[in-house]
This record gives C-alpha cells, structure tokens and sequence, in this order.
C-alpha cells in the first residue's frame, strides 16, 4: 500500500489543478472558508467535501419522494426533486467544463439548490408561507440554507453541513443579489436567511461566482426540457401541440429526418437537443460576456453588478415562449392542479393541528417548541413539515385525521 502523499504535495496538485482553470473561476485554494474551522482533507478539496456531505445528508435522500409536478406516486418514470436535481447538477457539470470553472463547487450548488422544498412541491411551499405569513414566512432557498447550517446534525463539531463560504453564497443568492447598490433589501429577506447572515455574513449584495450563476441556469434548462418530456410521456399535450415553439421546432426537424422512430425514442431524442442547443447558447453568451467585461477574478464576479451567466436574447425569448405553453398545458392542467390541491390542504391540516397540539409531532421536534401558537413553535412546526417527503406528509395526515373503526 503506497504512503499517503504529504500536504505539501497536495498542495501542489491543487495549485496545479487550478492553473488550469479560467480567470474567473472559483479557486479552492483561495476560498473563503467555513464558519466553524476545521483541518483540511487529506484527499479532498474544499468544494469536493461540500459537494460529499450534500450527498450524504438526509435532506438529500428524502429528495427522493418529493414532488417536482407530479406527485411521487402517480407514475414511476415522472421526474421527483431528487431525479431533477441529479440532471441539474450534470448539465452544471458540464456547462462548468466548457467555461474553466471549478466543477465540484458548481456541482455542489446544483444538487443543493431544492434542499429547502417542502412536500408537493411550489403548492406546499406557497402554503407554508401562507401559514407562516405572521413569523416571517416561509422560502425554500432561505429554508435550504437553514438546513445546511442548522437542521441537519451529523457532526459533532458543528451543526449543519459547514459548507464553504462560495456554496452557500450560491445556495442564498440562487436567484441574484438579495440587496440593492444602496445595501438595502430588494424585498424582505426570508427568516431563515436573515437569522443566518447575523452570524455568517454572505454577501448578500454582490452576485454568486460564475459557479453558482451557472447552477441556477442549469435549473431552468433542466425543468424546461425536462418538463416537456413529462408531458409528453403523461399525455398532457402530443409532439403536434408544442411543433410550434420557437424553442423546440428546430429540434422537431432534426427529429423527423430520423425517420419513423419508437414514440419513446422520437421523445428523447427531441429532450437531448433541447438541452444540448440550451446549453450551448448559454455557455456561448456567457464567455462573450465574461471576456468583453476582462472578468480576472471571483471579486470581479461578485461586483459585476450584473449577472454574468445568462442566454441570449433570441434564445430567452424562445425559452418564455415555452414557458408560457407549459404554464397553460402542464402546470395549469386539471389533473395536475387536482392532485397539489391536495397536497396543500394536507399541509394546511398538519400545520394547523402542529402548532395548536405540538406533542403530535416526534418527541425532538416537540422539545424544539413552547406554548401552542408562538413563532418558536411556528417555527419548528415548519422545519418539521418542511422537511416531510410526500408519502410521510400523507402517512401523518391519515395517521392524524382518518378515523378507523377497529374490529371489537
């Protein structure tokens, strides 16, 4: 068995690795660390072990059973968060490639971008907030990083994930800056959020590093194509409804000069160009704009006061197109509709029942709480319900509110 190369030398791996990286990526070496110290890796980088301890967290598992638009169990082959968040993360990967970033920190934003998503997805999250209009609301991004420094215990050491600072800048401004030029909120900034920068400071000012940029788009190429692909397979709309599409037409011929292909062939072979041509212009844009500006570094990212990841016009144009026509045939649809209209008076029920009896929570999650309906309870009730799958939000609501009449 070899020896264990010295510090020195990974060090000098790492250095080397990161020659090879564009000017304004991300750089390991140079991060501006965690909150609670801790020894490096021996094998690892910092945003490796950011990008790991996300994989292995708890938060990350019960991804598995939570609705991205269909709810978990109404098909096997429908995209659930954890599905989506695996294919933002390796459209990110390979968007970072192209563009010299650091990959693993680009990756490590991706796969914890919906963390905070409570069950059935944005219906469950409009409710909570809805039900937590009186203590501050409820946001997943600001819920993703209350998890990540807060609700996750895995460590002795520390709560939370003690992810680097450039991941969790990332995961809080997943969306931009959240405070003007002038340092003042755009719009109220989320509990959760707010509670942690009074101890951490994440610059919530300035924009993410390319890395983080790149992440948030990934998630916009991945639920489009993705979406259409779901659509397609649950017969919400037929390849003759979406031909139109400045998006998709071009792909549409491609397609048809294959010839007469399997309908589950013809699918993903539209879903791959759709991507492949997203990805590209996404990339191409981004290098334009990052060399006219002479970005040199990740400060010069930051204070950009712009974002520097992003489509062209044409492409963004085509992309609100397709919007559009999913909101009206896909999110809008009946069938989709009917099942998170469930899905948020289960969680209305849960919380109403939680924070009114908190012993009918787990024994840890009531001793986080006081007297019926304070904010510290409110609190605990969400984290509680936030962090549910589906199926246990369904379990608990029959558990708590279906009378069943046992043989005598």
């Amino acid at each position: 068995m070899q020896p264990m190369a010295s510090s020195g030398t990974r060090k000098d791996r790492r250095v080397d690795r990161e020659s090879l990286l564009a000017p304004w990526a991300a750089r390991a070496s140079r991060s501006r660390g965690r909150l609670h110290p801790e020894p490096e890796s021996a094998t690892r980088s910092p945003f490796q072990r950011d990008r790991d301890r996300i994989i292995h967290s708890t938060a990350f598992r019960r991804l598995e059973y939570k609705t991205q638009v269909f709810v978990y169990h109404e098909g096997d082959h429908y995209r659930t968060r954890l599905t989506h968040s695996l294919e933002v993360a390796q459209i990110t990967r390979s968007a970072a490639r192209l563009l010299g970033l650091d990959e693993d920190l680009a990756e490590a934003c991706a796969l914890a971008h919906d963390l905070g998503h409570p069950p059935f997805g944005h219906a469950g999250e409009e409710t909570l907030d809805r039900m937590m209009a009186d203590f501050g609301g409820f946001d997943h991004n600001a819920q993703t990083i209350r998890l990540v420094t807060e609700l996750e215990r895995r460590y002795a050491a520390f709560p939370g994930l003690n992810l680097t600072f450039e991941t969790l800048e990332g995961l809080a401004k997943h969306n931009g800056p959240l405070l003007d030029a002038k340092g003042e909120a755009k719009k109220p900034i989320p509990f959760a959020l707010a509670e942690y920068a009074r101890r951490h400071d994440l610059a919530l000012g300035l924009w993410p590093g390319v890395e983080a940029q790149i992440a948030a788009m990934a998630d916009d190429i991945a639920y489009t194509a993705h979406d259409i692909d779901d659509g397609l397979r649950a017969g919400l709309f037929a390849f003759t409804d979406i031909v139109g599409l400045d998006l998709v037409a071009p792909a549409m011929e491609e397609v048809a000069a294959l010839g007469e292909q399997p309908r589950t062939v013809r699918v993903h072979e539209l879903v791959r160009r759709l991507i492949d041509r997203m990805v590209g212009d996404l990339v191409s844009e981004s290098r334009m704009r990052l060399e006219r500006l002479a970005i040199s570094s990740i400060e010069d990212v930051r204070r950009a006061g712009a974002p520097l990841v992003d489509f062209s016009a044409s492409l963004r144009e085509a992309l609100e197109q397709t919007r559009a026509f999913l909101h009206e045939r896909m999110y809008r649809n009946r069938y989709i509709v009917r099942g998170l209209i469930k899905g948020k008076r289960v969680v209305e029920a849960l919380f109403d029942l939680y924070i009114a009896e908190p012993h009918c929570m787990p024994a840890e999650w009531e001793a986080r709480c006081d007297a019926p309906g304070t904010e510290t309870t409110a609190r605990a009730v969400a984290d509680f319900i936030a962090g549910m799958t589906d199926r246990y939000a369904l379990r608990e609501y029959r558990k708590l509110f279906e009378i069943t009449e046992y043989p005598t």
